[in-house]
C-alpha cells in the first residue's frame, strides 16, 4: 500500500489550498479499497470538518500492462486479453478490438455476426447497468435493489455462457465475425428476458425512483454541466445526464446499429439522480434494439471467408488439406495486415471506448492503445465532489460507474 508521502510536496501544493499546509484542513486518504465497490481507488481528501475541500483520485492499483502485453503477442492470440479491461462490458472490449483490425485488414463480418454482435453488447450493456443499479444504492444504504437486479443478470450471463461457454470473458466476438454460430435456444431465452425486464424494472423504480431517502441523498449532489463534460472528455450517461445527447451508436455507427430505431435518453441536471433516470431509460432503448435485432436476424455465414486471416471452420479442417494448413499458420505464425494505423470507437455502458491500432506489417501490432471511459470520468471526480460531505463522495463514486480495470492498463 502506497502511502501520502510518496506525492512530493510539490504534487500536493497543486492540488491542495494553502489551508491544508497551515493546519486549517485536514488531510487523509480514503483507501486503497473498494469504496462503493467499484474498484481499488484510493481518493486523498482534503476536509474542512466533513466537507470535501479537495479530492485527488489515485488510479494504478490494479496495472497491469495489457497493452503491452498485446503488442507481443500475434493479433489472435492479443483477442483475450481484451476481456481483462472493462470486465463488467467485456463483449465491447473484443469488439472494438476486431472492429479496429476489420478496418487494418478489410475484413467484412457478414450481416447475421453483425446482428448477434448487436443483440450481444446490447445484452452486456443491460447487464452492467444493472450491476451499477444494484451496487450503486447499496452504497447508499439501499441493501434491497441489489437482489432483485443480480437476479436478472443472472439470465442474461446464461446467455452469455450458452454461445460461448464462459459467463464474463467470452472472447465469442473474432475479427471477421464470431467464433461460432448461436445455438437454438439462444433466442428463446434472449426473448424471455426481454419479456420479463420490463416488468421486473417497474419494481427497481418503485423501490428508489420516489424514495424520499434515495432523493436526499441523489437530487443535487455530484451536479456537473455539459460544457465541464465536453472540457474533461467525460462521455456516455454522466453527460447525458447533463442534457447532451451524443451516443457513439448514432454519431459513428457500427454493426449495422444505424438500420435500428432507438432514442437517445438525456436528462438536465447532472446529478446523481440524473444519471440513475438515464441509465433506467437506456436499459429499455437496448431492449427495443435487441428486439428488433432478433426480427430480422439473417441467416447465413457468421465470419468472413478470408481464410488467411480468419480461421477457417472446424467442419472444414478434417476435409480440407487447404484449411487445415491455413489453421495451422494462423495459430502459429499469425497474419499480416498491411502498414498503418486506425482508430475504432464504440458506446460503452460508461461512454465512448476507443482503440488505436498500428501496424508496421508484422503478425504483431506495433502499438495498441484503448480510449477508455472511466479514467475522464475519475478526472472529473475532484469538480463534481468539491463542497460535498464525505458521505455524499462515496455516491458520487458509484454514480459515474468507474470500472478499475477500464482506467489501470
Amino acid at each position: 500500500m502506497r502511502e501520502i508521502q510518496e506525492f512530493t510536496l510539490e504534487d500536493l501544493r497543486t492540488h491542495l489550498s494553502p489551508r491544508a499546509f497551515t493546519g486549517e484542513t485536514v488531510v487523509l486518504n480514503m483507501g486503497p479499497q473498494h469504496p462503493s465497490t467499484h474498484g481499488v481507488l484510493r481518493v486523498i481528501l482534503e476536509l474542512d470538518g466533513e466537507v470535501i475541500v479537495n479530492c485527488i483520485p489515485d488510479v494504478g492499483f490494479l496495472h497491469t500492462g495489457i497493452e503491452k502485453n498485446m503488442e507481443a503477442k500475434t493479433y489472435q492470440k492479443a483477442e483475450v486479453l481484451t476481456d481483462r479491461m472493462d470486465y463488467m462490458y467485456a463483449m465491447g472490449n473484443i469488439l472494438v478490438y476486431c472492429l479496429a483490425v476489420e478496418k487494418l485488414t478489410g475484413l467484412k463480418p457478414p450481416p447475421r455476426a453483425d446482428a448477434i454482435r448487436v443483440i450481444l453488447t446490447e445484452l452486456s450493456r443491460i447487464q452492467s447497468h444493472l450491476l451499477w443499479l444494484g451496487t450503486s444504492p447499496m452504497d447508499l444504504g439501499a441493501v434491497s435493489t441489489f437482489l432483485y437486479t443480480m437476479r436478472e443478470r443472472e439470465m442474461i450471463l446464461d446467455v452469455f455462457e450458452l454461445v460461448s461457454g464462459a459467463r464474463m470473458m467470452t472472447t465469442y466476438i473474432r475479427p471477421g465475425g464470431l467464433w461460432r454460430d448461436v445455438p437454438a435456444e439462444f433466442e428463446g431465452l434472449v426473448r424471455e428476458i426481454l419479456k420479463v425486464l420490463p416488468r421486473r424494472m417497474l419494481e427497481y423504480e418503485a423501490l428508489l425512483t420516489k424514495n424520499p431517502l434515495y432523493l436526499d441523498r441523489t437530487k443535487g449532489i455530484g451536479k456537473i454541466d455539459t460544457k465541464t463534460c465536453l472540457a474533461w472528455n467525460v462521455t456516455g450517461p454522466t453527460l447525458r445526464a447533463t442534457g447532451m445527447a451524443h451516443d457513439v451508436r448514432k454519431a459513428n455507427p457500427y454493426c449495422g446499429i444505424e438500420q435500428y430505431d432507438f432514442d437517445i435518453p438525456t436528462h438536465t441536471d447532472g446529478d446523481i439522480y440524473a444519471r440513475y433516470l438515464v441509465r433506467l431509460e437506456e436499459m429499455r432503448q437496448s431492449m427495443r434494439i435487441i428486439e428488433q435485432a432478433l426480427n430480422k436476424l439473417p441467416y447465413g455465414p457468421i465470419r468472413d471467408n478470408n481464410y488467411k486471416i480468419v480461421p477457417p471452420p472446424r467442419s472444414e479442417i478434417g476435409v480440407s488439406m487447404e484449411a487445415l494448413i491455413h489453421h495451422f499458420k494462423l495459430w502459429t505464425e499469425g497474419f499480416t495486415p498491411p502498414v498503418g494505423s486506425v482508430y475504432a470507437t464504440i458506446e460503452s455502458p460508461r461512454g465512448e471506448m476507443g482503440v488505436f491500432l498500428e501496424s508496421n506489417g508484422t503478425p504483431k501490432p506495433y502499438r495498441i492503445h484503448y480510449r477508455t471511459p472511466s479514467l475522464p470520468l475519475l478526472q472529473a471526480l475532484p469538480l463534481m465532489a468539491k463542497g460535498h460531505l464525505v458521505a455524499d463522495l462515496i455516491g458520487i463514486i458509484g454514480s459515474i460507474d468507474i470500472v478499475l480495470g477500464d482506467c489501470d492498463r
